[in-house]
């Protein structure tokens, strides 16, 4: 029997991915005791990690991404080479009987050669990949129990976020980087999940890395090349310490410095296994850096590696953490008292994450704050999904609705992620997108499911007499799970 209605709205929406439909039961779970509900899932062994057949490490990726794209280059040299060869043709001659070739029936003038056809392009192993790991990911979110994992898995991915966009490599790359270097760490240490991604190959590409140099260097001296500070700033900014932070734009250049010759192995395996972190130790800035007030002597990779590991444990570092992983589940604005704990959690444990979730699931504020924050189009997927017990099978549908609804999967616009903000995703055109898809999910099931059973399935007595009246009066069964998927007990968390 239901103990807390209430309870099991906030631990399935605002820590979970809603409700699985059926004979499921999570409503009546978590009812029975929310925070233990949701705490269940962190005590899984390895519940964040992603497994599934076929997906592949990132230097298998690599390998099987460089092939493609030299399949491709002989097949267009080919392709070009045989159109040059067909347009430096001598004129056709005359036949016996002196009737040109142009004016032979059915026959084309080698002055006008008939266009060539594109050659066959071989399977796209980049596009193969990014949909394999995509519906991973779709599946696992909606099989889960509650779904808090994949919740803390999302949030990680889009704090270290990289872009499918930025090339073939970071869209065969997107879901191993998850998988790499968010998924391990995301009840484990701060500093060891920073380390992971910012040595990632899929993180050095996107933020350029590979092409910085420093200038004192053999690789420097010799090309005339310098720092690219992108993923220094980055790491600062946006990684760990925040705007505002204390840091300078001297302390950015310091630290590009200090990780110059962070890359990855190229197509030619010359620093190692293609697709693998290395350490380029001809391209790294020589000498020693001072950061945030601190020297680091050259010792070549550690420098890199010993000052990530104190910014990750700078007081500033902390505050920003805390704050963000308190909007991101709770609200816009988060209790001071509870960003205070929070970080203090942070600072105490040494950024053990573990530590600082349980520290939000045991706070008072966290189960009490009014569910404000709306659901991004990915929950609000994932959500529907699992209420209407469609375990998907191909992933085109959902990344068709997550382009539309302006959160494509693994693809922000910047360095800086998705908006994590009410004023991102509840504008008036957005719910009029977000309503014609929901409308397009409930057209294809609404003869299999019944309204009012999935209303007390997600929300029970915690649904407003408001939301049970405007189901009751739908015109049509497909009318009534758009509205109800529309709802605020389904679209709030």
């Amino acid at each position: 029997m239901a103990h807390d209605p209430q309870g099991s709205l906030v631990a399935l929406n605002r820590f979970g991915l809603g409700a699985r439909g059926g004979a499921a039961g999570d409503f009546g779970s978590a009812a029975a005791d929310p925070r233990g509900f949701v705490k269940a899932e962190l005590n899984r062994p390895n519940a964040a990690l992603l497994d599934a057949p076929g997906l592949q490490p990132t230097p298998e990726l690599a390998r099987l991404a460089f092939g493609y794209q030299n399949d491709v280059k002989q097949q267009r040299d080919a392709a070009k080479k045989a159109a040059d060869a067909m347009a430096a043709a001598p004129d056709a001659k005359s036949s016996d009987n002196g009737m040109s070739a142009s004016m032979a029936g059915g026959m084309t003038s080698s002055a006008n050669p008939a266009p060539a056809k594109e050659p066959p392009q071989p399977p796209n192993v980049i596009q193969k990949t990014f949909r394999a790991e995509a519906l991973a990911r779709l599946q696992r979110a909606t099989m889960a129990e509650s779904g808090f994992c994949e919740r803390l898995v999302t949030f990680w991915s889009n704090h270290f976020c990289i872009s499918a966009n930025k090339g073939e490599l970071a869209r065969i790359w997107a879901g191993s980087f998850e998988r790499e270097a968010i998924r391990p760490y995301v009840l484990g240490h701060f500093s060891e999940m920073l380390k992971a991604v910012e040595q990632h190959p899929a993180m050095l590409f996107f933020l350029d890395n590979q092409q910085s140099i420093g200038p004192d260097s053999r690789a420097g001296q010799n090309r005339k090349k310098g720092l690219n500070e992108n993923l220094a700033r980055e790491i600062m900014e946006l990684h760990t310490l925040g705007v505002g932070g204390g840091y300078s734009q001297g302390d950015v250049t310091s630290l590009a410095a200090i990780i110059t010759g962070w890359t990855f192995a190229g197509r030619e395996g010359k620093l190692g296994v293609p697709g693998s972190f290395a350490f380029n130790a001809n391209a790294h800035q020589p000498g020693p850096q001072k950061l945030l007030g601190k020297v680091y002597e050259d010792t070549g990779l550690s420098q890199g590696e010993t000052a990530l590991s104190d910014i990750a444990r700078q007081p500033a570092t902390a505050k920003f953490i805390a704050r963000k992983f308190a909007v991101h589940f709770i609200a816009d604005d988060p209790p001071p008292a509870l960003v205070a704990k929070l970080e203090g959690v942070f600072r105490k444990t040494d950024g053990d994450l573990k530590s600082m979730t349980l520290a939000l699931l045991d706070s008072d504020e966290a189960w009490h704050a009014p569910m404000t924050k709306m659901r991004t189009p990915y929950e609000f997927l994932v959500a529907s999904g699992r209420l209407m017990g469609r375990i998907p099978d191909d992933p085109g549908r959902a990344l068709g609705a997550l382009n539309v609804l302006g959160q494509p999967l693994w693809t922000p616009l910047g360095p800086n992620g998705f908006a994590d903000s009410n004023a991102a995703w509840a504008a008036p055109e957005n719910m009029k997108l977000r309503l014609d898809v929901a409308s397009q999910l409930s057209a294809r099931i609404a003869d299999t499911l019944e309204p009012l059973q999935l209303l007390e399935s997600f929300a029970g007595s915690a649904a407003s007499t408001e939301t049970r009246q405007t189901v009751e009066r739908a015109e049509t069964r497909q009318q009534a799970l758009a509205l109800l998927l529309m709802s605020p007990e389904f679209q709030r968390r």
